[in-house]
């Protein structure tokens, strides 16, 4: 016994001279403000500010309830992994709703005028571009729920970004003349989400790999609307809503997801 403890100790002591210890991720977010059309936007900006490197960027699009926390917090994650992340806000002066109906009022607005949401994206990546921190040419774009629909239609567009995220994201096609797209698109989508048309999902997909993007739609068996947000079920309970957190689609969308933007954004 004591020969075992002793070739414990000595293993240790050899890994001490040689093991390093690195200061990990230091998460820091902050207010993002641009500007558009006479609107200003508050979004929310998250990166790591150990790195000094320029990384690239990732959009973050919420939800229809708008940029709150759950938003925020997936930027947070973005950043502790090597992006820079920005939450954007899509309906102006940082507003949030409420009530599903607010909700659905502002997400409608915005659907109804594609120009002056892409006008307002567009913005947000011009600042980005312009921080010293951000690798201006690789950039990608993740959503849910309404946000899943915007960066369906940015890659409908044809925006520059390497790569469209949805989860359980709203197929609505916005954009009026779909442009070449060649970049990654992954659709998350449960197949028990009854706020999702398939025809509808169907026809998203289609037309874009149609403009010449790799298109991947992934169906989540019993995840209903929502999947990827924790709070989902709180929701579901106060407003009687059709929607449901799922553990297992929530890691596994976010894992491929990840696995997409390593390869659209940080391999040449």
């Amino acid at each position: 016994m004591m020969r075992i403890l002793l070739a414990c100790l000595l293993s240790m002591l050899s890994l001490g001279a040689w093991a390093e210890t690195v200061e990990g991720p230091k998460v820091v977010g902050e207010t993002f403000e641009y500007s558009t059309g006479g609107e200003t936007y508050q979004g929310y900006l998250a990166r790591n500010v150990n790195d000094e490197e320029p990384r690239p960027a990732v959009l973050l699009v919420h939800e229809w309830w708008g940029l709150n926390d759950y938003a925020k917090s997936r930027a947070d994650q973005l950043a502790a992994l090597g992006f820079v992340a920005l939450a954007v806000d899509m309906y102006g002066e940082g507003k949030n709703a409420r009530h599903p109906d607010d909700a659905q009022a502002f997400s409608k607005r915005v659907m109804s005028d594609w120009p002056t949401a892409r006008a307002s994206l567009e913005a947000a990546m011009a600042k980005l571009r312009e921080q010293p921190y951000v690798r201006g040419d690789r950039m990608a774009a993740l959503g849910y729920c309404f946000g899943g629909g915007v960066v369906m239609n940015m890659a409908l567009a044809g925006m520059p970004i390497e790569a469209a995220i949805s989860f359980h994201g709203s197929p609505t096609q916005a954009v009026s003349d779909p442009q070449p797209f060649d970049g990654i698109v992954q659709i998350h989508n449960g197949e028990a989400d009854g706020l999702v048309e398939s025809d509808a999902l169907e026809s998203m997909a289609q037309t874009l790999s149609d403009q010449g993007a790799e298109v991947r739609v992934v169906q989540y068996p019993g995840a209903k609307h929502g999947f990827s947000n924790p709070g989902s079920d709180a929701k579901a309970d106060e407003f009687d809503l059709p929607l449901g957190y799922d553990a297992a689609a929530d890691a596994a969308s976010w894992q491929s997801a990840l696995v997409a933007l390593d390869r659209a954004l940080n391999q040449d």
